[in-house]
């Protein structure tokens, strides 16, 4: 079996579990690497919201076993994030990838340091309220959406920052972003069907996107179950520095430094 498969293979284990700990990361983690492998920005996030597709189910199904889901919460982030994620996909596939690419590396490394941050603080920022999910979710889609990843990113920090029980608001942005996920995949196809948008060359990475998704949905069922033992912190780090690790490699490669 080709090696990029066993290489993403263990990607998608690794950024399954932390998401699956920290109700982000997953996204981020699978779109750098592959911005590093040379694919393009909207090629990325379509394969990686095509992988989260199959991730996002199994851990959903998770974290409803495990009581951390709020269905309200779950209703209004995820009509949100449907509606965000259909807006930056159209976006991006209007876009040239040549063009957009040195956004998503900025923004990917931005969210490694926010990451970073956060790890470093070892505390919550204090944000008023918890009464506008159906926003938040729309935000946290249309970047997610743009990057490739950034649903968690957004959503869960700042359901953690205004003060949500952090097992639901883990548990419930995970299982909402099956439904952001399902909804920019199906934006991705109807824009490669009508012409919109041309999926050069993503058949050449078939290998990787497959590693993707057996390794995701491998590590998907333990993820209401890894809330409860693994050190949250610690993951924060790792998580955090090998985000802003990649994307400052990939800036440096998009500088032609290296």
């Amino acid at each position: 079996m080709n090696t990029d498969f066993w290489l993403f293979f263990a990607v998608g284990i690794a950024a399954q579990l932390v998401d699956g700990a920290l109700g982000m990361a997953y996204g981020v983690v699978c779109s750098t690497a592959l911005l590093a492998l040379g694919v393009p920005p909207s090629n990325a996030s379509a394969s990686v919201h095509a992988a989260k597709v199959f991730t996002g189910a199994a851990s959903a199904v998770s974290h409803v076993l495990h009581g951390n889901v709020n269905w309200r919460l779950l209703a209004l982030l995820s009509a949100g994030g449907v509606l965000g994620g259909v807006l930056g996909t159209f976006v991006l596939t209007s876009i040239d990838g040549a063009i957009v690419k040195p956004w998503v590396v900025a923004w990917l490394g931005i969210m490694g340091l926010v990451i970073l941050w956060r790890a470093w603080r070892g505390t919550r920022p204090q944000v008023l309220g918890w009464t506008r999910p159906l926003p938040l979710g729309a935000i946290g889609g249309f970047f997610d959406a743009i990057g490739g990843g950034g649903w968690g990113p957004v959503v869960t920090s700042t359901l953690l920052g205004w003060g949500g029980d952090a097992r639901q608001a883990i548990g419930t942005t995970n299982a909402a972003e099956f439904f952001v996920a399902s909804a920019i995949s199906a934006t991705f196809l109807a824009a490669l069907v009508t012409g919109q948008w041309e999926a050069a060359g993503l058949s050449d990475h078939a290998w990787s996107i497959g590693g993707l998704i057996a390794g995701g949905v491998v590590a998907a069922p333990i993820a209401g179950w890894t809330i409860k033992v693994v050190p949250v912190r610690a993951l924060t780090w790792l998580v955090g520095l090998l985000v802003t690790g990649l994307a400052i490699w990939q800036g440096l490669v998009l500088a032609k430094l290296i």
